[in-house]
């Protein structure tokens, strides 16, 4: 499909009845179909003054620290392009105020996505730099993103792979661990459990059914206290368990350092220090420091990630036909920013 070019093509921009879903499709991306208005007017403005291919120099700074994220899908949107891009790497920490991307080139090739470009960054910027967060707080213990349920599930993708460009071992949304070459984590939920009607019943069954390269941790409050189910699951077996998994809900006081302290001491005494304790439900770094230091040996984290607050990104002109040029409050010309790598 066209890029859309003026406000006729946007009101001439038609929705199919049949359509299922309300999230935006690669090509509708690619089209400008999710830019604010005002961008197509000023390409339709710029067109008619003759001024479309302006050669131009935009940056690109953040309102907060953060992680690097979304740089692929800008580098997807403009690899056919005849631009330059600069941009500090997915995953490398960001400064408040710092230029974090650079594009050079006719506005008319660019100019039109800037709101694309700026949902791209601050989204998954935002969620890296929850994740990174929470891997800092549990140090050497692994940390995966289960947030794919709080968000829309067209952007759940985005946002669980940049969990993991953060710093998450993995995830569970399945396409965005596909989109990062590897294969999705998770077991089974309290369903499985319920419908089951006994935890052990269902970590036989689990045992029996999954491959053997898949973990056998074992879900343990859905029926009785964690402490006893980790014991009756770890009896049935026996070295064959990897771990159990606390998910206590909030109604009955989460997941605490006393709960993860006491199953640790409880599995050790009967002889399965083997077995290791994965700890998920409500998760923040707080809690996740406090339940390594208890024994938690793994950490599945979800609304502190998918409800992180985007980093805002803010995008300048600074040169205009080889002239330095900039709106006043920002400084004309190109920022000294060694930081920014070639991408295009």
């Amino acid at each position: 499909m066209d890029e859309l070019k003026s406000v006729k093509d946007v009101r001439e921009l038609s929705i199919d009845e049949k359509r299922l879903f309300h999230s935006a499709t690669h090509e509708e991306i690619a089209r400008g179909c999710t830019s604010d208005l005002y961008f197509v007017r000023t390409r339709e403005l710029l067109a008619h003054a003759g001024r479309g291919k302006t050669e131009v120099m935009a940056e690109i700074f953040c309102n907060r620290d953060g992680v690097m994220g979304g740089v692929e899908e800008v580098f997807n949107l403009f690899k056919d392009k005849d631009l330059s891009l600069w941009s500090i790497p997915e995953g490398k920490s960001i400064e408040s105020k710092e230029v974090v991307m650079r594009i050079r080139g006719s506005y008319e090739l660019f100019g039109m996505y800037e709101t694309v470009i700026l949902g791209f960054l601050a989204s998954s910027s935002g969620w890296a730099a929850a994740a990174r967060a929470s891997k800092e707080a549990a140090g050497n213990r692994p940390v995966y993103c289960f947030g794919a349920r709080h968000v829309h599930p067209a952007v759940a993708p985005v946002m669980e792979r940049a969990s993991v460009i953060g710093g998450a071992e993995n995830c569970s949304c399945i396409l965005g661990a596909k989109l990062l070459g590897k294969e999705p984590v998770g077991t089974v939920p309290h369903a499985a459990v319920l419908i089951m009607g006994d935890t052990v019943e269902t970590a036989l069954l689990y045992d029996r059914t999954v491959s053997a390269d898949s973990p056998r941790i074992i879900l343990v409050d859905t029926f009785k206290d964690e402490a006893e189910e980790s014991l009756r699951v770890a009896e049935a077996l026996k070295e064959r368990l990897d771990g159990v998994r606390l998910d206590t809900p909030g109604e009955r006081g989460g997941v605490t350092a006393g709960l993860v302290r006491e199953v640790r001491v409880r599995l050790d005494q009967a002889g399965f220090s083997h077995v290791s304790i994965f700890v998920s439900g409500g998760l923040n770094p707080e809690r996740i420091a406090s339940l390594a230091e208890a024994g938690a040996d793994a950490f599945g984290v979800g609304s502190f990630i998918s409800g992180a607050r985007p980093v805002d990104m803010t995008m300048d002109l600074k040169e205009v036909d080889g002239r330095l040029l900039s709106k006043r409050g920002r400084l004309p010309g190109a920022t000294d920013t060694p930081r920014l790598v070639r991408f295009l």
